[in-house]
């Protein structure tokens, strides 16, 4: 595996306070964006694997919309249970109006 950065989305696209899903090679990430910083995330609650894409961001937390579990953005960790294991986090940089989302690549 080799860590590659993928170009995912303009940074238009992610407003401020909401959070977007979006396919990323064979995964799904999850761009949000709180006090004007794009954080990328797994799509997966840990819990039950509910979708976080379609949960809500509550300051740099983000609520899954299955059960309530909430996960802090910036790091991944577990801010509210049901779940117990933190979620993936992926770095992030943005140039030229573009979200840049640095994941690992098989490279078979």
């Amino acid at each position: 595996m080799t860590r590659q950065k993928l170009d995912v989305a303009a940074e238009s696209e992610i407003v401020e306070g909401h959070a977007k899903a979006f396919e990323v090679g064979s995964a799904r990430i999850v761009l949000c964006r709180v006090q004007g910083r794009v954080f990328a995330i797994d799509d997966v609650c840990t819990h039950d694997d509910g979708p976080l894409g379609d949960g809500c961001l509550i300051g740099f937390e983000i609520e899954c919309p299955r059960h309530g579990a909430r996960f802090d953005v910036r790091n991944g960790a577990v801010t509210r249970m049901p779940a117990v294991a933190p979620i993936a986090t992926f770095p992030t940089t943005v140039e030229g109006g573009r979200i840049e989302v640095e994941v690992e690549i098989d490279e078979d």
